[in-house]
């Protein structure tokens, strides 16, 4: 009865993880599938075209790829320290009757809809960010050489900046309740042998928790970057949805899910239109996919070294 009821559980597993696989496997193809008539009618220059222009059925996915990579990446270099400071501060230096508050609170905000993130940023942020960080950046570092571009001022609430930190104010509970429960996993004799020998708090993170536990936090921050590159509304309200490359952080721009989510609803059945935007789609996956393979790399070669 026993060797039945093993041999049924393992038989779910695994179909239930071949499931995963051909469903994703299922959107990739259809996706690509989709996109084909677009990449065959302007083939590798749907890569790097700017351009996109319903009434002349002139597209391309540069502008929607650049407001995508850079929206994430700004996000991301925002979100990470901010996350890897509350993990730390609750798992080694809040007190224990704070812990369980600021642990829900991180928890909630991760259940905050992304449209309330999104009229929020709309209404309350971008205004605010406009009249104060926005001019001390343009400023203090707008005539810096070398970034001086990135930080030149443009007209407008709107602007790839503000997405990434609305997208930095989402990502972050996520990051951070990750990592807070893996550092929890860490063995507890590990740290108080560290302590012991008279380490600090920082000391013992960087030298016992960071390298115990490396493998989930990469997990924990590719996570929050997956649900960068794909936010909708929230970055459609507040990115400017406007489909021009500007080196300037501070200038409106589009990503490939607020372009899609606003065109797809406009876009004929057959269309080239149509195509084009499960072209970007397809265009997205990879690049998630790339990013990913990329971070399991670098794990995998600093775990050797």
């Amino acid at each position: 009865m026993t060797q039945k009821g093993d041999k049924a559980f393992s038989l779910a597993v695994h179909t239930a993880g071949l499931f995963v696989l051909v469903l994703l496997g299922t959107i990739i193809v259809l996706l690509f599938i989709g996109g084909l008539p677009a990449f065959r009618a302007f083939g590798p220059g749907f890569l790097v075209s700017s351009a996109w222009n319903p009434v002349t059925g002139s597209f391309g996915a540069l502008v929607s790829v650049y407001g995508t990579v850079v929206s994430s990446v700004l996000a991301l270099l925002m979100a990470v320290p901010l996350a890897f400071g509350v993990a730390f501060f609750l798992t080694e230096l809040a007190p224990s009757w704070l812990r369980r508050p600021v642990g829900t609170a991180i928890e909630l905000l991760a259940a905050v809809p992304s449209i309330i993130y999104g009229m929020w940023g709309f209404f309350v942020l971008a205004p605010a960010v406009s009249a104060t960080v926005k001019p001390w950046l343009v400023s203090t570092l707008g005539h810096l050489p070398g970034i001086a571009g990135a930080f030149r001022a443009a007209p407008g609430d709107s602007s790839i900046f503000i997405a990434s930190l609305v997208l930095a104010i989402m990502i972050t509970p996520f990051i951070a309740a990750t990592m807070r429960d893996v550092f929890l996993t860490v063995p507890v004799i590990f740290k108080e042998s560290a302590y012991g020998l008279g380490c600090t708090p920082w000391e013992v993170m960087r030298r016992i928790v960071l390298p115990y536990t490396q493998a989930s936090v990469v997990g924990g921050i590719m996570l929050g970057l997956g649900r960068a590159l794909g936010e909708t509304m929230a970055v459609t309200f507040v990115i400017g949805n406007t489909n021009r490359i500007s080196t300037s952080i501070f200038a409106p721009g589009n990503t490939i899910a607020s372009l899609v989510a606003l065109e797809f609803p406009e876009a004929e059945s057959g269309s080239l239109q149509l195509s084009s935007l499960l072209a970007l789609g397809f265009i997205l996956f990879v690049i998630s996919f790339v990013v990913l393979a990329i971070s399991r790399a670098l794990l995998a070669q600093r775990v050797r070294a």
